[in-house]
């Protein structure tokens, strides 16, 4: 397999997926040798890198294309953010209780470190440390009330969902 035809596989196979994937992962999807794929990898790397576009290839966590940093305010302006329902499950039940300490939302929710962490990479929920420092207190964000089209505060849409009874498996 030529190079060029290699990069153009391994380029698609990140594009398609939008996760990060490990060279393993994409030489056995493509049947090909890794270190053919991490070779790849970093032409590719130093192409997007080079052309200084809106796009780079991050290998932190394994190798994924993504926007840079300084185009993401627009991403975030055309997409909305996806949440699992798990995740608004949580952000459901800090809405209604907020502020809420980040202790007593794990009492209520068992994954609720995870979903916390995300929602405040989202920009949905806000955490600061609370007097003694030893807990979070968490509550909705601007972004939140964006997101959910509310007028009001989190008390708006808390009422709403309250009314028509959807928190009854939380």
């Amino acid at each position: 397999m030529q190079v060029e035809d290699l990069k153009a596989k391994v380029e698609a196979t990140l594009f398609v997926t939008a996760r990060a994937m490990k060279p393993i992962e994409i030489a056995e999807l493509l049947g090909i040798e890794e270190e053919a794929v991490q070779e790849a990898l970093l032409d590719l790397m130093f192409d997007y890198s080079s052309r200084d576009g809106a796009l780079e290839i991050d290998d932190e966590d394994g190798y994924i294309i993504q926007v840079r940093q300084e185009h993401l305010d627009i991403v975030e302006k055309l997409c909305p953010v996806d949440l699992t329902s798990a995740v608004l499950k949580t952000l459901t039940v800090i809405a209604l209780k907020e502020p809420i300490r980040q202790s007593a939302l794990k009492e209520l929710r068992s994954n609720a470190y995870e979903h916390v962490a995300e929602l405040v990479e989202k920009g949905l929920v806000s955490k600061t440390r609370d007097k003694n420092g030893r807990s979070f207190n968490l509550k909705t964000t601007p972004k939140f009330a964006e997101y959910f089209k509310l007028k009001g505060d989190a008390k708006t849409l808390a009422k709403f969902l309250d009314s028509n009874e959807q928190l009854k498996n939380l």
